[in-house]
């Protein structure tokens, strides 16, 4: 089953080149989401060819090189690298090639660094507004950075917020007067009583802890994608009902997801009306997102069918 529509290039021979500008201009959020949630729920429904992604470690430069291919209609394939230690330019950077999957033929070439900010946020919508109570009200952001921004953007598509709190080991004052938000002095402070937490602050250790949260309320992990890396304590995990955008990956390289030692269900399946996500009022949701590629080549997909 074809889930993703690509606009035919012509002649085949010529290949669409996007930089970061021209990807800007052509994503929005309000087709990503639905996107996303349609590429997550194919992956769940079995009708996507997706491969967990191949890291290269770079040791001495303290960085790492994936690869991640996926079909769904939509051939394609994303390279992109992490460099956790990088100041003053992104830890991230990427660059996505889409093929026409009936001859192999290269169709595009696009920076890959919006995308992978603005699909992972994409994902945390897709999860919160499935997952988190229809009244919630109160966001919290741990971070300051890119997926923070992104966070707060996104996720303000699917719930009326009244109220964010940012909390960061360093810039959330800076983050708060730019985007109209509240600083608070601690993670504890941020995320109690809050109805949505997001965790996007690049921690290798837990930064959330179970004990300061709230009945009924729903977190976006999005961060330690390694399987010796947390960001959340043992608390939340085993406590938390664990949902993840795929089963396989996380149970791979997520710490967090791997100390739950727990089923996880694929948000995906949610979508597709095969889970039913949250049961009840009470309960604390997690969505743990490591991101994969599939959501990487429907972002794609759609930046080439806005030209």
């Amino acid at each position: 089953m074809s889930i993703l529509k690509l606009v035919t290039v012509s002649p085949a021979s010529d290949i669409v080149v996007l930089d970061e500008r021209a990807v800007q201009q052509r994503l929005h959020y309000q087709d990503l989401i639905p996107a996303i949630a349609q590429a997550l729920a194919a992956l769940s429904s079995g009708n996507v060819v997706q491969p967990v992604r191949t890291v290269l470690p770079v040791a001495p430069h303290h960085g790492f090189l994936a690869v991640m291919p996926a079909y769904a209609g939509a051939l394609g394939a994303k390279l992109v690298t992490f460099y956790p230690q990088n100041v003053g330019i992104h830890t991230h950077h990427a660059v996505i090639v889409l093929f026409k999957a009936e001859t192999g033929e290269p169709l595009a070439m696009m920076d890959g660094r919006l995308i992978t900010e603005m699909r992972t946020a994409a994902a945390s919508a897709v999860a919160t507004e499935r997952l988190a109570r229809a009244d919630a009200s109160v966001l919290a952001i741990l971070g300051s950075g890119v997926q923070a921004k992104s966070h707060l953007a996104a996720l303000r598509h699917v719930r009326s917020f009244k109220e964010v709190r940012v909390w960061s080991p360093r810039n959330a004052p800076a983050f708060a007067e730019r985007h109209g938000v509240k600083a608070v002095a601690t993670a504890a402070d941020a995320v109690r009583s809050a109805d949505v937490v997001v965790v996007a602050a690049s921690s290798t250790t837990p930064i959330l802890q179970g004990r300061w949260l709230s009945p009924g309320t729903h977190i976006n992990a999005i961060g330690a994608t390694r399987p010796d890396w947390r960001e959340l304590d043992d608390d939340l995990v085993t406590t938390a009902r664990v949902f993840v955008d795929s089963r396989e990956a996380a149970l791979r390289e997520s710490g967090d997801v791997i100390a739950a030692q727990s089923e996880v269900v694929e948000i995906g399946a949610v979508v597709a009306g095969a889970d039913p996500g949250r049961r009840n009022a009470q309960e604390i949701t997690l969505f743990k997102s490591v991101g994969v590629a599939v959501e990487d080549v429907a972002a794609a997909a759609l930046v080439l069918g806005a030209r």
